[in-house]
């Protein structure tokens, strides 16, 4: 489900989906190399981390010794030797999910895979790690001392990941999403109401590293700005998109600048406002459009034009109503022409007159 749902939003499959419970030997290892190293100690069936043999720890949080201590969310044992250590190995009742050991049967902590995983299918060091700002402590402080610690790399926490591209708080409509107020949102519930692109636009439209204030009226803003673009396209279609017109530099810069999408926005907005040959306006927004993952339908079907080209029963129908339309028009009945056009919009048609007569497409 979750698969099918960042295709529909655009986001390409991952290459590697690895599963923990087939990485266990691989854990293991890990462990075993902290112990002999120094930095993992076993205790009563259980294989902990100790953060003082490690002083870089905090680096990439900045949190102080008390911090740590306060906001590790782990148990202070009385078999550890420290209240910061965290869990690397733990024993497993016999109700539970285990795997034998040298420490006994057992299960892996919560940090553990992710450093034995990404080391196993990445490399160390990898590029670029990604997470909530919330997993930034423990979780991440945690698999940076595992795994430069593990290979010796005490003193340089690039030796884990190079950089580290953590994401805002999500609220909606203003308040903290949780399950005790009831407005969690799903990306499989927003799939069935919305398009793709729309989410998508959504989603990207405030800095990654801000709070993003997941609104109703944010969806609808994207949509918005989306339709602008499309249309722009669909009065250019007949002109050529040429592949060697170059990106706006204002793009790349911004994109450049932290990935500062919302800069991004700005310079597209420049871009349709100063750009005054149609066809290096189309050849560039169809560019901007593949970088982002939007702009990739067909803009008559997107606008809802191309239901008045498809035929069928309904299509005929609303263009007998256009016809009664003009039919008052020419007739001055304006009262009535104006109300065949709120009929035709109560049902998510919208007319719209040019100089060549009517034309109607289909939202929502």
């Amino acid at each position: 489900i979750y698969n099918e749902d960042m295709a529909f939003l655009g986001v390409l499959p991952p290459d590697i989906q690895p599963h923990a419970t087939t990485h266990i030997a691989e854990m293991i290892a890990l462990i075993a190399a902290l112990i002999e190293r120094g930095h993992a100690y076993a205790a009563q069936g259980h294989v902990l981390f100790h953060v003082p043999s490690f002083p870089a720890y905090g680096g990439l949080s900045g949190r102080s010794r008390d911090d740590q201590i306060a906001g590790a969310r782990v148990e202070v044992s009385p078999f550890k030797k420290d209240p910061a250590d965290f869990v690397l190995w733990k024993p497993s009742a016999d109700d539970q999910p285990g795997w034998d050991s040298p420490w006994g049967r057992g299960r892996p902590g919560w940090h553990i895979e992710c450093s034995a995983m990404a080391e196993k299918h990445l490399g160390l060091p990898f590029d670029i790690h990604g997470g909530g700002a919330d997993l930034k402590f423990p979780h991440h402080e945690n698999e940076i001392a595992q795994s430069c610690c593990a290979h010796g790399h005490e003193n340089d926490l690039s030796a884990f990941a190079k950089y580290w591209v953590h994401n805002g708080f999500v609220t909606v409509e203003g308040e903290k999403m949780s399950k005790s107020l009831g407005n969690t949102v799903l990306a499989h519930d927003l799939v069935q109401n919305h398009a793709g692109e729309t989410l998508r636009l959504a989603l990207l439209s405030a800095h990654y590293r801000q709070p993003l204030d997941w609104t109703e009226h944010g969806i609808q803003q994207a949509k918005k700005y989306l339709d602008r673009l499309y249309q722009i396209l669909r009065l250019s279609a007949d002109l050529p998109a040429d592949d060697s017109v170059a990106l706006p530099s204002s793009v790349m810069e911004a994109l450049c600048d932290d990935l500062n999408m919302p800069m991004v926005l700005a310079a597209i907005n420049d871009l349709t406002r100063d750009e005054k040959d149609k066809a290096v306006l189309k050849s560039r927004l169809l560019k901007i459009g593949a970088l982002l993952g939007i702009l990739q339908q067909d803009p008559a079907q997107w606008l809802g034009y191309a239901a008045a080209t498809d035929g069928g029963a309904d299509a005929a129908a609303i263009e007998a109503r256009l016809a009664q339309r003009q039919a008052a028009k020419k007739d001055r009945n304006f009262a009535l022409a104006d109300q065949i056009r709120k009929e035709l919009e109560a049902q998510g048609i919208i007319i719209e007159d040019t100089a060549n007569g009517p034309v109607w497409r289909r939202v929502g």
